[in-house]
């Protein structure tokens, strides 16, 4: 493995933790963040418990609404599907 090249974390994070983390910080609801991104709040709750990933529509409300870059939305999202298809490969290969 090639620590400049590849991430791997012990245990995957799903980026709806991260965003579960930013709105505790600032005291919003699930509702407000959907209200905020005219999006379904269905969709904020299927993100937060893992249930969604982020598409790159949504990685670019997420950007505007926390004044960060959709690419930090894509990448949380990526390296946890990365993540979960190395432990699924690991697992089948043990087998």
């Amino acid at each position: 493995m090639n620590i400049h090249t590849d991430y791997n974390p012990a245990i995957p994070i799903h980026p709806g933790e991260i965003l579960q983390e930013e709105l505790a910080a600032r005291g919003w609801t699930q509702k407000h963040l959907a209200e905020t991104m005219r999006r379904p709040l269905q969709l904020v709750n299927n993100i937060i418990h893992g249930r969604a990933g982020i598409s790159a529509e949504t990685a670019l409300d997420l950007a505007e609404v926390f004044e960060t870059s959709a690419q930090f939305w894509m990448n949380l999202d990526s390296q946890y599907r990365l993540s979960i298809a190395r432990r699924k490969r690991a697992e089948q290969q043990a087998s």
